[in-house]
């Protein structure tokens, strides 16, 4: 299959071009090359066969139109992500998720592209005391980032039933695990450790999340984009509920150091308290999450205790700009 994957030198969208890479599948990966995607996190795919890369903005039809021409299927990882980022300079998240997201589905609407999945996120259901949501569920995003996400997938599935473009949304739960941007908390934790510094941890540390390992959610992916039916919504997750404090917790084990490395701070405006989501819909496809949250926390820190040249670089440029 020829893909076109948008934000391909990001953390899940370079992972996901691995896996489809080894699948004998042949990729053009699109990407603006903002802060969280660079070249150096697909360094190791130059020279590839079956592998293209260009640097555009989605927000920029002619050039996403051009593109994308010739291509079989189109995912869309591309967006704006973090949510601290997003409180204090919001526009950009509405621009590159809604705008942007956009134009994607029109050029592809356009370029006649036979398969069109775009990739979301749990945050755009909102926090849940009890249970599990499932795609029915009404949308709830109380973050500028989840806000514009949850708009991106009702842009995209408008596209479906206004123009009949074969296009599904997935919403995934947290991911970890190599190539994952500094600024998110289990590499932030982690490479701090590294460094002899002090972790910062919101609020009371209980706040609950799903974490999953990004090679799950990359196969999640490729699940429904080959067995997924248009209009729907997909969630994947991997049922690995635990606390912000119970992954600092296993960091500080698994890195040889004590609770004074943790350093509380003041709570996140807003911040939701759990999210779960319901992913039976996607295992109908015949996908199933394999890793769990210790085995993948240990691969991760291994990971980055031994690409220091990679994330280096990257904390530098957050502390030298302030993060921003």
């Amino acid at each position: 299959m020829r893909l076109f994957v948008t934000g391909g030198a990001g953390f899940i969208g370079s992972n996901y071009i691995r896996r489809a890479l080894e699948n004998g599948d042949q990729v053009t990966s699109f990407d603006a090359l903002t802060y969280a995607g660079n070249l150096s996190t697909v360094k190791d795919l130059d020279g590839k066969p079956g592998y293209t890369f260009v640097q555009g903005d989605i927000r920029d039809l002619d050039a996403v139109k051009r593109a994308m021409q010739g291509h079989d299927a189109v995912v869309h990882f591309a967006a704006e992500s973090h949510v601290d980022r997003s409180i204090a300079g919001p526009q950009e998240f509405v621009s590159t998720n809604c705008v942007g997201t956009s134009i994607v589905m029109h050029a592809a609407l356009q370029n006649e592209i036979d398969r069109v999945l775009h990739i979301s996120t749990d945050e755009t259901y909102g926090s849940i005391e009890e249970g599990s949501f499932s795609e029915t569920d009404r949308l709830g995003p109380r973050s500028p980032y989840s806000a514009s996400k949850a708009g991106s997938d009702l842009i995209a599935l408008s596209y479906f039933t206004t123009y009949g473009l074969n296009v599904s949304v997935s919403r995934a739960s947290n991911n970890y695990g190599p190539y994952q941007h500094p600024e998110k908390l289990i590499p932030r934790f982690t490479t701090n450790l590294l460094e002899g510094k002090k972790v910062p941890l919101m609020g009371d540390g209980g706040n609950v999340r799903d974490w999953m390992y990004v090679d799950d959610h990359c196969s999640g992916v490729d699940v429904v984009l080959r067995n997924g039916e248009a209009g729907e919504i997909y969630n994947i997750g991997a049922g690995n509920e635990i606390s912000n404090r119970e992954i600092t917790e296993t960091l500080l084990d698994l890195l040889g150091k004590d609770e004074s490395f943790i350093t509380p701070i003041p709570d996140r405006l807003g911040h939701d308290r759990r999210y779960s989501v319901d992913t039976s819909k996607a295992q109908e496809l015949g996908w199933k999450p394999q890793q769990d949250v210790r085995s993948g926390l240990e691969a991760t820190v291994r990971w980055y205790v031994d690409n220091r040249w990679w994330w280096e670089p990257l904390k530098l440029r957050d502390d030298a700009t302030g993060g921003v």
